[in-house]
């Protein structure tokens, strides 16, 4: 694809969102103002947590179908695996064209996505629960393809799947109505990050696109840094719309001349104070993956930013609310607002209370638990503390330093806290 003209990948994206606009309406282009005063910059968002899959995965799926049923015919049959927003995309479209499809999902996903995807594929869709990680649902879904004839739907590298992705760039384009300067967009497999490239440097070349992926699932800066595809030896699923462990090969073809420098990674744990702030300020409900190219904002250069035209592509909104307490937690975590400790506590009369009266008068106690008694006169505490200000947390310690206790913070320790927070 990447020996492709740039006309000629132009004009089939151009009639992949002539297609695609039959089902589904330009989704917003927004000015987002909350955003703007913070950076000083003129801060767009282009919301595709807005389509009715709440993610751009529909457009891939949508212009994959079209095309094979077109060749193959109503009877053929489909299938495909993923770990929730390809599903539904895939599921909705083969309602639209009335084929049969059967989609593969981990057993560990969420209800809310196995729902979902019933719901908008209906009779059409058989959903199969498959390993408990994307890789084994995967090679389920390839060996069903291969037995039953079942045409494989892939989530992101497949021509077809880039072109739909693509139609995003074209309308982000006929909104702005003017120059847009910087373009900021999340990275994960990436049929995404393939597509609108190459509309972008063919139809506006002077914009800047950023790229973000998640600390934890680094496949495209690497596999930059080493001039060939990467295959990670572990990556960390929260942020599962963007965590992959391999760039897609037809992708990476497009985008392997990159800058290093210009994909930026982005701690799970800052994410998640992005994720909490735009919904309790701006009430947009965002899926990590959609969340990643707003918090990007917070670590470029003012003066990158300053004055000029941003857009932020916020790729999905399907959130499970399940997982609010957790991202809440590590939003606090982030922002140094919530410390953990393991404290020794004298088995004394009297020894919680000389503790309690070293806290802040805006300091308050998120956690306190007995994990055992390590001595005849001493106890180890596990105790959780929140504060409005990270700068009391210095105070706090100099003054269990000064009192004699015996403390561990072990809040940025991920191993020790995996176990006991």
């Amino acid at each position: 694809m990447s020996n492709q003209a740039p006309s000629d990948f132009v004009a089939r994206v151009t009639a992949a969102a002539a297609a695609v606009r039959t089902v589904l309406q330009p989704t917003p282009l927004q000015f987002n103002a909350f955003l703007s005063d913070r950076h000083g910059a003129n801060i767009h968002l282009k919301r595709e947590d807005l389509i009715p899959v709440r993610s751009y995965k529909l457009r891939g799926a949508f212009n994959f179908f079209r095309k094979t049923v077109s060749e193959a015919g109503p009877d053929a049959t489909f299938a495909c695996a993923s770990a929730g927003n390809h599903a539904q995309g895939f599921a909705y479209a083969c309602k639209h064209f009335g084929v049969s499809g059967t989609v593969f999902m981990p057993v560990t996903r969420p209800q809310q996505k196995i729902q979902k995807t019933r719901v908008f594929g209906g009779e059409h869709v058989e959903i199969e629960l498959e390993g408990d990680i994307f890789d084994q649902c995967y090679a389920a879904a390839m060996d069903f393809a291969a037995e039953t004839g079942a045409r494989f739907v892939p989530p992101f590298d497949h021509g077809d799947i880039i072109e739909g992705q693509a139609t995003v760039a074209l309308e982000l384009l006929e909104q702005a109505g003017q120059s847009v300067d910087v373009l900021i967009i999340p990275v994960g497999g990436d049929g995404l990050a393939a597509g609108v490239t190459q509309v972008i440097r063919a139809l506006s070349p002077k914009t800047r696109i950023l790229y973000v992926e998640p600390q934890g699932a680094p496949s495209l800066r690497q596999s930059l840094e080493s001039k060939e595809r990467v295959r990670l030896d572990r990556v960390d699923n929260f942020v599962d719309g963007a965590a992959v462990a391999q760039i897609g090969e037809l992708n990476f073809g497009v985008l392997k001349d990159l800058d290093p420098n210009s994909v930026l990674l982005i701690k799970e744990d800052s994410l998640c104070e992005t994720i909490i702030e735009m919904l309790n300020i701006e009430g947009i409900v965002l899926e990590p993956a959609g969340a990643l190219e707003i918090d990007a904002l917070r670590y470029r250069d003012p003066d990158e930013l300053k004055g000029k035209t941003v857009v932020c592509l916020t790729s999905g909104g399907n959130f499970d609310f399940e997982r609010l307490p957790e991202v809440k937690e590590r939003a606090l975590r982030a922002s140094g607002r919530n410390k953990y400790y393991i404290l020794r506590l004298p088995q004394r009369p009297g020894a919680l209370r000389e503790f309690l009266d070293l806290l802040g008068p805006d300091d308050d106690i998120a956690r306190f638990e007995y994990l055992k008694k390590s001595a005849r006169n001493f106890g180890s505490i596990l105790i959780g503390v929140e504060s409005p200000d990270s700068a009391n947390f210095a105070v706090l310690n100099e003054k269990m330093d000064a009192a004699g206790f015996q403390f561990q913070d072990i809040t940025d320790d991920d191993l020790v806290a995996s176990f006991i927070v």
